[in-house]
């Protein structure tokens, strides 16, 4: 069992830290808002940090699940940061979603102080983190990766090292490049059998088990059905990701028509007021803009 320390307890982190409880680690908390990770310990057990470096101090593994670029270099660096309490030797796992461009600048400040360094960004949603199902994607030292892996195990389905540092986070964009086509593409069937009169749940029984079925698909159609869009990854957190892999297909030269239409379609959610609403809410803006 390792001394772990977890920085971030939002619908992700929240229960991916107490799985690794769960598992019998001793883990440390950290999130921004401390009645949050009062009540991690009230339920898990463990110890509140004050700090991300009060967080950090001891603990053989590092884990955060943050927001966006900014705040993981704000967890990491500084006075407070979690890379001023880590011992070298110490691993920092980031599950955060955030551009490779930060993700080798922080491997190379964590690199010169001893501490090893692993971007492993996470797709599942809200359900694959509760339920210790998440897909995880990897990229840093293949040692670091190593010892990190054991770990990463508590709340994962699959775990891979797919390369050196920031290609956990590149595959990460292709997930997402995916996802936003197969969204669209799911909500533009829904809301054609509709047109048609058909009985969308009877047709998905049928097409699920042929080459359209889907994740989004077995998991989001009855939802967009209904038009419920309170079940997952809300569109706000998409567009930021979107906007991370078309800034990245640019610097590539290469192309991604699709991903970029989604992602002003996203826009057109965020206007109608849908930003917290989860990615599957492509329907309702469809709907909107059919008449």
């Amino acid at each position: 069992m390792a001394r772990i320390a977890f920085l971030g307890l939002g619908v992700m982190g929240y229960p991916m830290a107490g799985h690794l409880a769960a598992a019998g680690h001793e883990v440390t908390v950290y999130n921004r808002t401390t009645a949050k990770a009062e009540k991690w310990v009230s339920e898990h057990g463990g110890r509140l940090g004050k700090t991300p470096a009060e967080t950090a101090k001891g603990a053989e593994f590092v884990m955060a699940c943050v927001g966006n670029d900014n705040d993981l270099r704000g967890v990491c660096t500084g006075a407070d940061g979690a890379f001023t309490g880590m011992s070298s030797g110490a691993i920092f796992v980031d599950h955060t979603t955030v551009s490779a461009k930060v993700t080798r600048e922080l491997a190379a400040t964590a690199a010169a102080a001893g501490i090893g360094y692993v971007d492993a960004p996470i797709s599942g949603g809200q359900a694959g983190a509760e339920n210790g199902v998440l897909s995880v994607m990897c990229g840093g030292d293949q040692a670091a990766y190593d010892k990190a892996e054991k770990v990463i195990d508590a709340y994962a389905r699959i775990c891979r090292r797919i390369g050196d540092t920031g290609a956990g986070q590149t595959a990460k964009m292709m997930n997402q490049i995916c996802i936003a086509g197969l969204v669209q593409g799911l909500s533009e069937a829904l809301a054609f059998g509709e047109k048609a009169g058909l009985d969308g749940a009877a047709v998905v029984e049928v097409i699920s088990q042929g080459a359209a079925g889907s994740w989004q698909m077995a998991n989001r159609y009855k939802t967009m059905l209904a038009g419920e869009f309170e079940h997952g990854f809300a569109v706000d957190w998409m567009r930021k990701d979107l906007a991370i892999c078309l800034a990245t297909g640019e610097e590539l030269g290469a192309a991604l028509p699709v991903t970029a239409l989604v992602d002003q379609f996203y826009k057109d959610v965020q206007a109608m007021g849908g930003g917290r609403w989860d990615t599957s809410s492509l329907i309702k803006r469809l709907k909107a803009f059919d008449g």
